[in-house]
């Protein structure tokens, strides 16, 4: 079953770069008491997530927040040293929180996994925006080709807030 609006987000583990490395922490807890806008690539540094979906969060990420957002987030099956290394070498390190589902996990359990194991990538999350409130899916786009940055782009996110 795919998450919709006003479905609580599953309780599962996704990992941040904490000041001494990686540490886990649960959906349930960093999503409690405040609205966060998440978005979803298929992986760091690959092309429409590294020239497109990223760059475009980053640029609005203080505008997202001027309408009530307390973080601006990112998720991807990738390993959090990779996750993280992106989204700061991108300028984003600052203004982004990267949270990273290196085996799947949490985009399995929204069912918005990719299988793209016949371009050798492995099993992926979708792309997607969505804008979370307190653990609620107030609203989310999902991409219909995960190739492309269309509605869940920064400027499509700005337009639901």
């Amino acid at each position: 079953m795919t998450i919709k609006a006003g479905d609580r987000l599953p309780d599962v583990k996704l990992t941040v770069m904490g000041k001494n490395g990686p540490e886990p922490v649960a959906t349930k807890d960093y999503f409690a008491g405040r609205r966060v806008a998440l978005f979803s690539v298929p992986g760091a540094y690959t092309p429409t997530c590294h020239k497109k979906h990223l760059p475009g969060f980053i640029a609005k990420a203080d505008e997202i927040k001027s309408k009530g957002v307390d973080a601006v987030a990112v998720t991807a099956v990738n390993d959090i040293f990779a996750l993280d290394a992106w989204v700061k070498e991108s300028g984003g390190g600052d203004k982004i929180d990267a949270l990273a589902d290196g085996s799947a996990t949490f985009a399995k359990a929204l069912g918005l996994e990719l299988d793209l194991t016949d371009a050798g990538l492995g099993v992926r999350g979708k792309r997607y925006a969505a804008l979370v409130d307190d653990g609620v899916v107030k609203w989310i786009n999902v991409e219909e080709n995960s190739s492309e940055a269309t509605v869940s782009t920064a400027e499509a996110t700005l337009a639901h807030l």
